[in-house]
């Protein structure tokens, strides 16, 4: 039986230059450390049987050498590209070697998907009809001054809004509410009373009552729900008028997705102008077995529409308001 044998294969990878008297025992270690790259190698192959125990070559020992000029294609020089960044080398180039494997080129990364246009539409579509209502709402002296004909174009322009809007869901976007909103109209108003269809005092010649600004300032964390008008109160001439702030302060809850209560509290009155050094008023109450069955002190109202500046709402007697964040 023959003894295994084993074959130690030496082999020699050098440049072949085009005029030399020698080899250079080396070979570069990336083709970009060189002007050009060679395009051949000689592969030098020697076959050297060795005794099972190779402790020393015999000097009989036979050895071929075989020689053989290897050819191979030029590296293709790229450009890398990462995220968007290009990465070159100091000639201003990065030479890549395809995968022998799995010869995987480098693509650029695919470009962003384009923005979705139904949304980018339905953007603009609010926008024209929010511009609708407060024009149909404008010059209306917050709804005191509006006849049937205005109510009834303010009310269709809320409803397109609302329609394109969707149902509000106040459960998961309550913060929404936060802040202090000014109204601009009020349907109720043109029943021309403060209290619109509540009990309030009239408008008009019969008490000079002139109505200002109208805001509602609402804190979610404690539910403190606070309708606050301005108002100018007539006095016989001489005199100037007064200014007086009154505050109708409620506490509020939520009731299902869209529906608010509120709960009144207190009314409170501040002087301002020329007698705001006055301190506040604080109305008193009538007990309730004095309180006329009209006098309710709680009431509700559905938003049937809310973005970052503007509230529609309608009341539980049928009153529209519009109102903006200020």
């Amino acid at each position: 039986m023959t003894e295994p044998k084993l074959v130690v294969v030496l082999i020699s990878l050098v440049e072949f230059p085009a005029t030399t008297s020698s080899f250079i025992p080396c070979w570069p270690q990336t083709h970009a450390d060189i002007e050009t790259p060679p395009t051949h190698i000689m592969a030098s192959l020697t076959l050297t049987p060795l005794f099972h125990s190779p402790t020393f070559l015999s000097s009989n020992t036979n050895t071929h050498t075989v020689t053989k000029k290897l050819s191979f294609p030029s590296p293709t020089r790229r450009r890398l590209r990462v995220n968007g960044k290009e990465y070159r080398s100091r000639r201003r180039s990065l030479v890549l070697r395809r995968s022998a494997v799995d010869d995987v080129p480098v693509l650029d990364p695919p470009p962003p998907p384009p923005p979705d246009s139904s949304e980018s539409d339905k953007t603009e579509l609010i926008t024209s009809l929010k511009l609708k209502l407060l024009s149909a709402v404008s010059g209306l002296n917050r709804g005191l001054a509006a006849n049937t004909d205005d109510l009834q174009k303010a009310d269709a322009a809320a409803k397109e809004l609302e329609a394109v809007g969707g149902p509000v869901d106040l459960s998961v976007g309550l913060d929404r509410l936060q802040g202090k909103w000014r109204l601009l109209y009020s349907s109720a108003f043109s029943s021309r009373t403060l209290g619109g269809n509540r009990p309030g005092p009239p408008t008009g010649r019969l008490l000079p009552i002139t109505l200002g600004q109208v805001f509602q300032r609402i804190d979610i964390l404690s539910k403190d729900f606070d309708n606050i008008a301005e108002l100018e109160l007539g006095v016989p001439w001489p005199l100037p008028q007064v200014e007086v702030t009154a505050t109708l302060a409620h506490k509020f809850e939520l009731i299902g997705s869209s529906n608010i209560k509120i709960i009144f509290e207190k009314t409170t009155v501040k002087t301002t102008g020329n007698l705001s050094q006055l301190p506040p008023l604080e109305l008193p109450r009538f007990p309730d077995a004095l309180r006329p069955p009209s006098d309710t002190r709680s009431g509700e109202f559905e938003v049937t529409y809310l973005d970052n500046d503007t509230r529609i709402t309608r009341g539980d007697r049928g009153e529209l308001r519009v109102f903006v964040i200020t």
